[in-house]
């Protein structure tokens, strides 16, 4: 059972999306024709360009936003709010999910590449406002995304969790290897599971796991 891995948690720290809400939701679909928009006015560049661009940099440095900021020079705070004015109508409230993060014992965070205004959004989508201890966003990396080794560094010391006691749960696996090597305990939330050696466990129902852990 996952839940004797867990017994030692005292911190929970819950990436935002396609973890606190599933990919079929489709909220980021609309943040990345934002990015492509953006990227297309800002640069000049053609839609197959910049989409080109978009998914370029989100490979090699972690976000579209990282690549923009290295290689063009980009000031993230214009860009971050325009690619996150969206409709947030498309994601629904989820009581189940919220009795199960409620239940757990101890602090619970969420940590995002995007920023804490986007995150508090979703969350009330969501109906999972006021249940987290801490909201921290790339804003509070420094604009260094994960899976930077800095950007992990930057919020934990701001939080002031105990790698050792705590738990990471990330849609993206790349996400999953610092907080690994930190002494965390790792959660892969996605519809497939992957093998990778920073990767404790894997599910494609977060509620579901979590209400194993406090059954």
């Amino acid at each position: 059972m996952p839940a004797e891995h867990f017994t030692h948690v005292q911190t929970w720290v819950f990436d935002l999306d396609h973890t606190l809400y599933p990919p079929d939701m489709q909220l980021f679909d609309q943040i990345e024709i934002r990015m492509i928009d953006w990227v297309m006015r800002e640069l000049g560049v053609g839609r197959e360009e910049a989409n080109h661009l978009r998914a370029k940099y989100w490979r090699e440095h972690g976000t579209t936003l990282a690549g923009l900021m290295r290689i063009h020079g980009v000031a993230p705070e214009g860009y971050l709010i325009d690619v996150h004015d969206i409709d947030f109508t498309v994601l629904s409230p989820d009581p189940h999910l919220r009795d199960a993060i409620t239940s757990l014992p101890g602090r619970k965070i969420i940590y995002t590449n995007g920023t804490a205004p986007y995150a508090e959004n979703v969350i009330k989508a969501r109906g999972l406002s006021d249940i987290f201890d801490a909201i921290y966003g790339v804003e509070h990396a420094g604009f260094h995304p994960k899976p930077d080794h800095a950007a992990f560094e930057q919020v934990f010391a701001q939080d002031g969790l105990d790698p050792r006691t705590s738990a990471m749960f990330e849609d993206d696996p790349r996400n999953l290897a610092v907080p690994h090597a930190l002494g965390m305990r790792t959660v892969h939330v996605a519809p497939d599971p992957l093998a990778h050696d920073h990767i404790h466990h894997h599910t494609d129902d977060l509620r579901g796991f979590l209400t194993q852990l406090t059954r």
